[in-house]
């Protein structure tokens, strides 16, 4: 929590967090507020932890709001978005975080509406936020979006098909953002972190019968990757004044 004559580097600043309501949106929500900016948070389904979430967020003194939708549905994230806008007296950072997690097949045995349901969440979702979330972002001399995705862009792990292909669909939506608008004053940055420990990680862990306690010990900082190490990264993003288009990975240095 801030502190009295603690410097708010977020201070005027309206931010939604899609999947905020819990894990790595949870926490970045919270580190965005701790920063001094007003937050909106976007949820899916569990009301209990988009209320709670909203209590943390005005314990710290800031604006605190949450709005249930989906980021499949382009009509849920624009009026979100709207409503965000309207409720914080606008919007100049937006983080695309909401995710799911998949079956973790391989792919002979992937069922098709198995892929389909997780290209929607991230190939899909984070490109009606962009829409969205955009013509607001547009009326400030700075703002920031923020797409969060993974290292499995880069190792590719078995099993897990649909969601790289996903994350890498992410990423190339970041890369064409950031170049279109630039001119703009819209910084477009990607957030790719290794296993993080939230319950969708550990269902991750537990699907790859991952044994936690070995990839803990064979960390370069003998952790798993915290919620809390993934909003620093996105807080170095939205205050950095002249980063743009970057993939900031956040995995230890793992791989």
């Amino acid at each position: 929590m801030e502190t009295s004559g603690s410097p708010s580097p977020l201070a005027g600043r309206r931010a939604l967090i899609t999947g905020g309501s819990r894990g790595i949106g949870r926490t970045i929500a919270l580190a965005l507020a701790d920063a001094g900016a007003d937050v909106a948070i976007t949820f899916n389904r569990d009301t209990a932890a988009a209320a709670t979430t909203v209590d943390e967020i005005t314990a710290r003194g800031r604006v605190g709001r949450s709005y249930q939708g989906s980021v499949v549905i382009p009509a849920d994230v624009a009026w979100q978005m709207e409503a965000a806008a309207r409720d914080l007296g606008g919007l100049d950072l937006v983080v695309s975080n909401a995710g799911t997690a998949g079956t973790g097949d391989p792919v002979v045995e992937t069922d098709p509406a198995e892929l389909e349901r997780m290209l929607r969440v991230h190939a899909f979702g984070p490109h009606h936020v962009a829409h969205a979330a955009l013509p607001h972002l547009r009326r400030n001399k700075r703002s920031d979006l923020v797409f969060i995705s993974s290292v499995a862009t880069d190792t590719h792990p078995a099993n897990r098909a649909p969601h790289s292909m996903g994350k890498a669909a992410t990423e190339a939506l970041a890369h064409t953002v950031a170049k279109e608008e630039r001119s703009r004053g819209v910084h477009v940055n990607v957030v790719a972190p290794g296993l993080v420990a939230t319950d969708m990680g550990l269902n991750f862990a537990r699907l790859s019968d991952m044994d936690l306690r070995e990839r803990e010990e064979r960390s370069p900082f003998r952790h798993m990757c915290q919620p809390e190490e993934v909003a620093e990264a996105v807080l170095f993003l939205v205050t950095a004044s002249y980063v743009n288009d970057v993939r900031l990975v956040v995995d230890g240095g793992t791989f």
